[in-house]
C-alpha cells in the first residue's frame, strides 16, 4: 500500500512550481532511513517509499527536493509525511505472530512518489548523481527547521526479467504430540506463488491452494522448463515435478518423478532430493540424495526453522531415460555433498562439501536459529566437472572454502565469471548471521557484498543479464522481504533496495528467482498431480467434523491415486485406531513406516496401538525410536513411562515419569499419568499429590480432579473428596463418571451431614442421560438417589432396569451387587455406605 502524503498526481503537476524553502538559523539533522546513500534503481522500477525520522518537534510538513548534477531545475514536492497502514492478511494472524511496529518505526515519516513524479525522478537521476533532500517545515510552512539528504541514481541496465517467488505465512504450530511444525498442513493452501514484473505495483498469484508445501524450484535457461519439489517437510518430499512452461500450466501425474526410485538408496530408507536444480539445457536434474538432515523447528515465527543436511551424495537424473546415477566426485559417503548449482554452460557443478556426521548429538537441542547447540557443520564450496554425468575430481573454490566459516548456496553469474554465496558461522540458508559474498568463479579473494543488511541475507538469484541480484532479508521485519542490488563488471555492488508490495506485511517472501518470462507467459499453474493430497486433507477435515465414513472414502481415493503415500496410511491408521480397531491401525502404521521409517508420529502411534493389544515389547521399541528422534519431548516420555508401567517394569516407569516432569514441570498430562501409575500401585497418597498438581497446572483438567476425588474416596476421606469431584462436574459438564461418583456419595454416604439427596438425583440423572440410560452402575446410583429422597417406586423401577442390564452383560458379580441394592429399595430402605477399618461396607443384604 502506498503513502502519497497529501496528494498524488496533483503533486507532480505543481512540483516544479514550489519555491525554494527558507532556512532557519540552525536546522536540525533529519535522518533518511530509506533509501540508503548510493542506492541504484533499475529503469522502470516501481516507485519506492522514502522513509525518514525528524527530530524537530515543530516540523509539520516536509518538502522533498530532488536535484540533479546538471542544470535542470530541482523537483520539489510537499507532503505531510503520513505513513500508510500496512496491508495484512487476516487469515495469517495468530496470537504469536502479531505484526506491531517498534516505537522507532512508529515515529517514522514517509512519502511515495506518484507514478509521474517517480518517472521524472528516474529521468533526472539516470546514471547521474542525484540528491534527494527532505526539509522539515515549521507550522507556518515558511521556515526549514530540519534537513537531511541522500544520493540516489538510476541505472541504464534493465532488469530484463520477472521474479518467480513463494509467498508464505509464518504460523508455526505445536501438534498434540508436542512436535513443532513450521506450518500446519491444514494451512498449506495459504501458500502462494507469484510472478513479479518489477515495473508493476504488485505481483499476481499464479499458483495457490496447493494441498502440499511446494518448495525449492529452478528453471532451465530462458525459463523454458520449471522443476519443483512437490511436498514439504512433513510430506513425501521425494516427489518432484518437471514441466515445460506455458501460460497456463497443468502439473499432472506423468510430470512427477520420485527420488525414491533411486536404486542406490539404503534399504528401508526414504530420500527427499534436497536442493534439486535443473540443468541450463533442461536435460538433467542434480540433487542431494541419501541425506541425513538436522532439522529443528521453533515456535518463534521470526526464525522458525533450522534445516541442513549432514550426509548425502549428489545424484543426476536424466530426463530422456529416467535414470538416476551418482555423480562421481560428489558421491563420497565420507562427506555430505549438497546444494548443487550449474555453471551457465552446464559444464561444471558447484556444490557444498563437509565431513559427514550424524545429524544429532547427545544433549540438549537448540531453541532458536543460530543457537550454539545446533549440530556443528561448516561447508566448503567445491566444483566438479559434469561431463554428461561422468563427473570428475572435485576441487575447492578458493575464497569460498576452508575459511573458518560455513559457505553455502553458490550461484554462478550468467557470464560464468562470478559466484555469489552465503557465509555464516554454521549450517546453511535461513541463517540469522548469513551474509552474501562474491568470489571469482575459478576462485580468488572473496569480498563481502555492500548490499548486505543486518539480518539474514540469502536466497539470491542473478538476473539473466548478470547486472542485478535479488535476495531476501529480515532487515526490516520478521517477515522476509525481497531486495535488489546492482552488480557491475568488476563484481562491485550497490546498497540494497527493497522490492515493495511483494505480499501482505504479515507474510514472508522466499525462494525468489529471476526468470525471463513476461507476465502473460505464466498466468496460472494448477496441480492435479497433487490430488492425492487434496483427498487426504479433505479426509482430515471430514473426520474433524465427525463425518468418519466420508473421511474413509476420501482416504481410499487418495490411496487409489498414490498407494505408496505414507501419510495417507498414517492418517487411515489414526482413523481406525479411534474407531477401536488397533489391529487394523497397526497394519497401516507399519506400511507408513516402510515408506518413511523415521517419522516420529508414526512410531509413536504404532507404539500406542501395540500397547492396546498388550504387545508391550514391540510397543516400547517404537516408542523408544520416537523418543530418540525427539529426546526432549516430555509428552512422548510420558507415553513411554505409561507403557513401561503396563508392561510391569515399574522401576523404569517411575524414572521416565520423573524425567517427563523434569523436562516440562508445567505439563499437566505428565502429572496426571504419573498419578494413575501410582494409584495402580496402591500408592494413593502420592497419587493424590500428582492429581492435585495436574489440576493446578491445567484448570480445565476435569479428569485429574475426578481421579483426585476417587483416590481420596478410596482412603475414606469423603469430606475432602467432595470438593474435587464437584469441581470435575462443573468443569466437565458432560463427564458422566464424575457426576456418578459425586451422586453416589451424596445419596448414600453414612454421614448425614454430607448427604444431599436432591443434588444426587440431579447429578445421577445427568450421568444416565450422557450414557443413553445404558450404564447399569449409573442407573443404580440414580435409584439410590431416588431412595434418599423417599421416591422408592422410582428407585425400585430404576434399579430393576439396572439389574436387567447387568444380567445382559454377563457380569455375575455386578448383577449380585445391584440385586442386593434392589432388595433394599423394595423394603423401603435407602442405600448406605460407610468406611470402616480401611474398607467400604454397605447396608445391602449379602
Amino acid at each position: 500500500m502506498r503513502a502519497h502524503g497529501s496528494g498524488a498526481r496533483s503533486i507532480a503537476l505543481i512540483a516544479l512550481a514550489l519555491a525554494a524553502p527558507a532556512w532557519s538559523a540552525a536546522p536540525e539533522p533529519l535522518t533518511i532511513d530509506y533509501p540508503l546513500e548510493g542506492s541504484l534503481f533499475p529503469p522502470g522500477f516501481v516507485a519506492p517509499t522514502f522513509v525518514w525520522h525528524d527530530p524537530a518537534a515543530s516540523a509539520e510538513r516536509w518538502i522533498v527536493e530532488i536535484a540533479g548534477a546538471g542544470s535542470q531545475p530541482p523537483i520539489r514536492v510537499s507532503t505531510d509525511g503520513a505513513r500508510s497502514v500496512p496491508e495484512i492478511d487476516r487469515r495469517c494472524v495468530t496470537e504469536s505472530n502479531v505484526l506491531e511496529p517498534s516505537p522507532y518505526e512508529a515515529a517514522a515519516r514517509a512519502w511515495t512518489p506518484d507514478a509521474d513524479t517517480w518517472e521524472a525522478i528516474q529521468r533526472l537521476s539516470l546514471e547521474s548523481d542525484t540528491r534527494v533532500t527532505i526539509h522539515g517545515m515549521a507550522g507556518d510552512g515558511e521556515r526549514v527547521v530540519s534537513s537531511g539528504g541522500v544520493g540516489i541514481r538510476t541505472s541504464r541496465d534493465p532488469v530484463g526479467a520477472s521474479i518467480f517467488y513463494r509467498d508464505v505465512p509464518l504460523m508455526p504450530t505445536r501438534t498434540k504430540q508436542g512436535v513443532v511444525e513450521p506450518l500446519d498442513q491444514s494451512l498449506f493452501p495459504l501458500i502462494q506463488w507469484r510472478l513479479r514484473d518489477l515495473s508493476q505495483e504488485s505481483a499476481p498469484i499464479v499458483m495457490t491452494h496447493l494441498p502440499t508445501c511446494a518448495n525449492c524450484h529452478s528453471f532451465s535457461r530462458g525459463g523454458k522448463t520449471l522443476a519443483m519439489d512437490m511436498d514439504g517437510p512433513s510430506g513425501d518430499k521425494g516427489a518432484y515435478v518437471i514441466k515445460d512452461v506455458a501460460p497456463r500450466m497443468v502439473l499432472e501425474p506423468p510430470d512427477v518423478l520420485s527420488w525414491n526410485a533411486f536404486t542406490g538408496k539404503p534399504e528401508g530408507r526414504t530420500t527427499f532430493g534436497l536442493f534439486a536444480q535443473i540443468s541450463p539445457d533442461g536435460r538433467h536434474v542434480v540433487a542431494t540424495l541419501n541425506e541425513e538432515i538436522f532439522v529443528a523447528n521453533y515456535t518463534d515465527y521470526r526464525t522458525l526453522q533450522t534445516f541442513y543436511p549432514t550426509r548425502g551424495i549428489l545424484v543426476v537424473y536424466e530426463r530422456a531415460t529416467g535414470r538416476m546415477t551418482p555423480l562421481p566426485g560428489a558421491d563420497d559417503p565420507r562427506y555430505v555433498q549438497a546444494n548443487p548449482a550449474w555453471s551457465p554452460d552446464g559444464k561444471w557443478i558447484a556444490f557444498l562439501r563437509a565431513e559427514a556426521r550424524a545429524a544429532y548429538d547427545d544433549g540438549p537441542r537448540p531453541t532458536y536459529a543460530g543457537d550454539p547447540l545446533e549440530t556443528p557443520i561448516q561447508y566448503d564450496v567445491y566444483r566438479v566437472p559434469f561431463r554428461e554425468g561422468r563427473g570428475g575430481t572435485p576441487e575447492p573454490i578458493l575464497g569460498a572454502s576452508h575459511n573458518g566459516k560455513s559457505n553455502s548456496f553458490p550461484k554462478y553469474s550468467p557470464d560464468g565469471k562470478w559466484i555469489v554465496y552465503v557465509q555464516a558461522r554454521n549450517g546453511l540458508l535461513l541463517r540469522p548471521d548469513g551474509e552474501l559474498y562474491i568470489v571469482p568463479a575459478l576462485g580468488g579473494a572473496a569480498r563481502r557484498m555492500r548490499c548486505n543488511t543486518t539480518r539474514m541475507n540469502s536466497w539470491h538469484s542473478w538476473s539473466p543479464n548478470g547486472r542485478w541480484l535479488v535476495f531476501t532479508s529480515k532487515q526490516n521485519t520478521p517477515f522476509t522481504q525481497m531486495f535488489l542490488t546492482h552488480v557491475d563488471e568488476h563484481g562491485d555492488d550497490t546498497p540494497a533496495i527493497l522490492v515493495p508490495n511483494s505480499t501482505a506485511a504479515n507474510r514472508a517472501v522466499n525462494l525468489p528467482e529471476f526468470v525471463p518470462i513476461p507476465p502473460a507467459g505464466l498466468v496460472e499453474i494448477t496441480t492435479p498431480a497433487a490430488d492425492y493430497r487434496r483427498h487426504l486433507e479433505r479426509a482430515r477435515a471430514l473426520e474433524a467434523a465427525g463425518q468418519r465414513e466420508e473421511a474413509r472414502a476420501e482416504l481410499a481415493r487418495s490411496l487409489a491415486l498414490k498407494p505408496d503415500y505414507w501419510e495417507t496410511h498414517l492418517t487411515l491408521g489414526d482413523l481406525v485406531a479411534r474407531d477401536g480397531d488397533p489391529a487394523a491401525a497397526i497394519a497401516h502404521y507399519q506400511r507408513a513406516l516402510e515408506l518413511n521409517p523415521r517419522f516420529l508420529t508414526t512410531h509413536l502411534n504404532l507404539g500406542i496401538a501395540l500397547s492396546r493389544l498388550e504387545r508391550y515389547d514391540e510397543a516400547l521399541e517404537h516408542l523408544a525410536v520416537a523418543l530418540a528422534l525427539d529426546p526432549e519431548n516430555a509428552s512422548n516420555t510420558v507415553r513411554v513411562a505409561r507403557v513401561l508401567g503396563l508392561a510391569g517394569d515399574t522401576e523404569r516407569a517411575e524414572r521416565y515419569f520423573a524425567r517427563a516432569a523434569q523436562l516440562d514441570p508445567k505439563l499437566a498430562s505428565a502429572q496426571y499419568e504419573w498419578g494413575l501409575f501410582l494409584e495402580g500401585r496402591g500408592q494413593l497418597e502420592q497419587a493424590i499429590e500428582r492429581f492435585r498438581s495436574a489440576a493446578e497446572l491445567d484448570l480445565g483438567h476435569y479428569w485429574a480432579r475426578y481421579q483426585w476425588g476417587r483416590a481420596l474416596e478410596r482412603l475414606g476421606r469423603i469430606a475432602e473428596a467432595l470438593e474435587p469431584l464437584r469441581a470435575a462436574t462443573e468443569i466437565g459438564p458432560d463427564y458422566a463418571p464424575a457426576h456418578d461418583a459425586l451422586a453416589l456419595l451424596l445419596a448414600s454416604y453414612g454421614d448425614p451431614r454430607l448427604r444431599d439427596g436432591g443434588e444426587a438425583v440431579r447429578l445421577a440423572w445427568i450421568a444416565c442421560e450422557r450414557t443413553g440410560q445404558a450404564e447399569p452402575r449409573y442407573l443404580d446410583t440414580l435409584a439410590a438417589a431416588y431412595a434418599e429422597v423417599g421416591r422408592f417406586d422410582e428407585a425400585r423401577r430404576t434399579a430393576e432396569r439396572a439389574v436387567g442390564l447387568a444380567r445382559g452383560s454377563g457380569d455375575a458379580g455386578l448383577t449380585r451387587e445391584l440385586e442386593s441394592h434392589l432388595a433394599l429399595f423394595e423394603r423401603g430402605l435407602p442405600l448406605r455406605i460407610v468406611f470402616e477399618g480401611g474398607r467400604w461396607r454397605t447396608n445391602a443384604p449379602r
